[in-house]
């Protein structure tokens, strides 16, 4: 790369812009670099051959007459949304280089740098993104001892970190890997290289970023953290002897700073995770239950899918989260079994509180584009929308005393004083762009309202000025227009062109007419053309003045969005009891696993109703300890060891389940193993990969 480099150097040295491009392309050679040009992204030398072949735009070159011209191909700016997603599906990161200065103000070369990389754990554009899962980029660093877990949703602003020790480290690491399904993985450039990489990142290897050691130093990354949230020490978040975790999670703050060019002030705090706090799940027990992906890899036919009825796409994450890890607490459980037995006995406040759910926004997405200044009028507009619905929701809340509620209302905020900033600065309805202006409230700036004042009054001016030249020519066809291309005209048919004034300038000619510009237009021009600019110079500061104060209840909104997601999560599990005739289990604080006339919850969805057959379970920790199942093919033995599983998880999510009644006691662990068709794949006999799974289940149980 460098010497291909100094080559092209050598080549374009005497161009100022294209030394430019080499001086920043030489900061990001790992990524696609787009340089802003007027209205497009160019793209030069390998970039451009590689970028033209995964667009599938025509390639094109620089200086075609020299020996060695300059490979090139461009995209226009407004739409590269969809080709940034290309690139970025195929591998590729972005490198977003934009004019830092107004070409019209500078003299000679304008300064451009860059101002993002899109990677694929930093993406923030919707049609990207999978709205009911969170986008994780995540962070490893090991020792000998360990390993340290860091991963953050830079959409919403998500971060959470742990720590995995003991001898089956790697496998649990394995396990979250594949629950958290991160979108990109950051590794130190030693641990890449050497030969204690995780083996469970074979099968993805394409998602993996190398990162300089020094990254993951403790001292740099404990210093990087304390400084970011503004803290002394890291006490308050539980981590301040996490050495691991913290060189982790250091190192991620740094790849984002490096990245994303921006302070990530949504980024408010750490969410430390003790696994041995949930439901443990092996990532074969994930996919045999098909708890988040069908057999068949889909969201479809998955418990997910079942139990996922919720309005808001908060909730749909909360959801999933919830699924993955069930909890072990009995308190936790039962509380909130209390809360969906409750919304499932009152259908009208269950509705009510759906129906405006409905109207609320991805609050944790919308936060994350307007703190890291990627948004639009829109999603302040989304956001002023969403906290509309917050008083309805606390009144309906507000109708029962039932006290399992008042862990929603607990941290209630209506946020009513950011409303009425939305309310006072932004329009209802604002345009998309934030370059067509418009997006303002009247009353708002004095000095804008006079600006546009003068544009709205420019129309009556030129219809006057049509009447009075009419008059003056004595052409009673005159015609004064405007386009985007040659401003404002007098327009005159060619058979009356001997009637036009000596003070008339020719502009445009056309086949039947010519068009001209008079003085008194010109300045007109000029002056309105000059207020125009000014307006949407003046809006722009003032959207980028609200939206730096709406990010400022950064806090206060993410703490909304969470009971809002729990508020939602809580009512779609009351409303799948209701539909399905689930009922609620009991929690015990025996041994006892009781289950009556127990149906698999996504089976009997499949089949005619009624037609399931269902089963009763008896096991504990005394007499019944096992159950040995015999039968012939298709009898629905692994139907039912799943089923036992699903209705017990399904429990201690705080669900109701699909069974008459069940006494359901915590389980800190499920085993399921059905099939071996991936290890067959792999040269194992079936027989060695029963022996091995029983195995892992007799060490771990």
């Amino acid at each position: 790369m460098n010497n291909y480099i100094q080559n092209i150097f050598k080549s374009e040295e005497e161009t100022p812009m294209m030394q430019q491009y080499m001086t920043i392309k030489k900061e990001h050679p790992e990524s696609i670099l787009f340089f802003r040009m007027g209205d497009f992204y160019e793209m030069f030398n390998e970039d451009a051959k590689i970028a033209s072949e995964i667009l599938e735009i025509t390639l094109t070159s620089r200086n075609k007459n020299k020996t060695n011209p300059t490979p090139m191909c461009g995209i226009p700016h407004h739409s590269s949304k969809s080709y940034i997603a290309k690139l970025i599906k195929s591998g590729k990161n972005v490198a977003i280089c934009e004019q830092t200065e107004d070409p019209k103000l500078t003299k000679g070369l304008v300064k451009r740098e860059v101002v993002r990389v899109v990677t694929p754990g930093t993406i923030l554009d919707d049609s990207l993104l999978d709205p009911k899962q969170n986008h994780f980029l995540v962070s490893l660093y090991s020792n000998a001892n360990g390993w340290g877990f860091a991963a953050l949703d830079i959409t919403t602003g998500l971060f959470k970190v742990t720590e995995f020790h003991g001898n089956d480290r790697e496998l649990l690491l394995q396990d979250e890997i594949e629950k958290f399904d991160p979108k990109e993985i950051i590794l130190s450039e030693s641990l890449v290289a050497g030969s204690n990489k995780p083996t469970c990142l074979k099968d993805r290897e394409n998602r993996i970023q190398s990162c300089e050691n020094w990254t993951f130093s403790f001292k740099d990354s404990y210093r990087l953290l304390i400084e970011h949230f503004k803290i002394s020490s890291l006490e308050g978040f539980g981590c301040e002897n996490m050495k691991l975790a913290i060189s982790s999670a250091g190192a991620l703050i740094q790849y984002l700073h490096k990245t994303q060019k921006s302070a990530l002030k949504h980024i408010s705090k750490i969410n430390v995770f003790n696994i041995q706090n949930y439901m443990l799940m092996d990532q074969a027990t994930v996919r045999n239950l098909e708890l988040v992906k069908s057999s068949e890899g889909e969201r479809k036919n998955s418990l997910l899918d079942l139990l996922d009825l919720s309005q808001t796409a908060m909730g749909a994450r909360c959801i999933r989260e919830w699924i993955l890890k069930p909890n072990i607490d009995i308190h936790l459980i039962r509380e909130r079994l209390e809360q969906v037995d409750f919304f499932k006995s009152d259908l009208l406040l269950r509705q009510a509180i759906r129906d405006q759910l409905k109207s609320v926004h991805d609050m944790e997405r919308l936060l994350g584009r307007i703190s890291l200044s990627v948004c639009n009028a829109r999603d302040i507009s989304a956001l002023k929308t969403s906290l509309s619905v917050l008083p309805n929701l606390l009144k309906l809340l507000n109708q029962s005393n039932n006290t399992s509620l008042n862990i929603f209302k607990f941290d209630w905020d209506n946020l009513e004083s950011l409303h009425e900033l939305i309310e006072k600065k932004i329009v209802d309805d604002p345009p998309l762009s934030l370059k067509d202006g418009n997006c303002i409230k009247a009353g708002c700036s004095p000095e804008l309202d006079q600006l546009k004042s003068i544009a709205r009054d420019g129309k009556n001016w030129v219809a006057q000025l049509e009447t009075k030249e009419k008059e003056r020519t004595g052409i009673s066809i005159l015609k004064v227009g405007f386009n985007k291309i040659y401003g404002y005209y007098i327009e005159i048919t060619k058979k009356n062109l001997d009637r036009v004034p000596l003070d008339y300038i020719r502009k445009q000619s056309l086949v039947n007419a010519e068009r001209f510009i008079s003085p008194e237009l010109k300045e007109f021009e000029e002056r309105i053309t000059g207020a125009q600019e000014k307006a949407i110079e003046l809006e722009y500061k003032i959207f980028q003045q609200t939206r730096e104060e709406v990010a400022s209840h950064g806090l206060k909104i993410q703490k909304m969005a969470h009971v809002i997601a729990n508020l939602d999560a809580t009512m779609s599990l009351a409303e799948v009891a209701h539909n399905y005739n689930y009922s609620k289990p009991e929690i015990s604080e025996g041994t006892d696993l009781t289950i009556k006339n127990g149906r698999h919850p996504l089976i009997e969805r499949i089949i005619p109703e009624n037609q399931f057959i269902t089963n009763d379970t008896q096991l504990n920790n005394a007499e019944d300890q096992i159950i040995i199942i015999t039968g012939p093919n298709m009898a629905g033995k692994s139907t039912y060891l799943r089923q036992v599983s699903l209705i017990t998880l399904m429990a201690q999510i705080g669900s109701f389940i699909p069974a008459d009644s069940a006494q359901i006691s915590i389980v800190d662990r499920i085993f399921s193993r059905v099939g071996a068709q991936d290890h067959l794949q792999k040269g194992m006999s079936t027989f060695m990969v029963e022996m091995n799974e029983t195995a892992n289940i007799l060490n771990n149980a």
